[in-house]
């Protein structure tokens, strides 16, 4: 399903839902079918998101580390200068 189809079926299914529900239950309703909706997209969480950027930060400190070592092990293998 393309994603603007899914959001004119959302969007028609809250409509739907505005006006066959009670009130007390709209935010009930209204949570599980976006809480549906959302699932299909396989959204991450703020905290996911956080948690993978400082892994990304951390792993691209560690390759420019590692790089460096090697260049310098290069350096001194060969006798080159610096």
């Amino acid at each position: 399903m393309e994603k603007t189809a899914f959001f004119e079926t959302l969007q028609a299914r809250i409509t739907k839902m505005l006006e066959e529900t009670p009130a007390a239950d709209i935010r009930n309703n209204l949570r599980a079918v976006l809480q549906q909706g959302f699932e299909r997209f396989d959204l991450a969480t703020r905290e996911q998101l956080d948690l993978q950027t400082e892994l990304l930060s951390r792993a691209q400190t560690r390759i420019a580390d590692l790089e460096a070592r090697i260049e310098r092990l290069e350096r001194e293998r060969t006798g080159a200068p610096a």
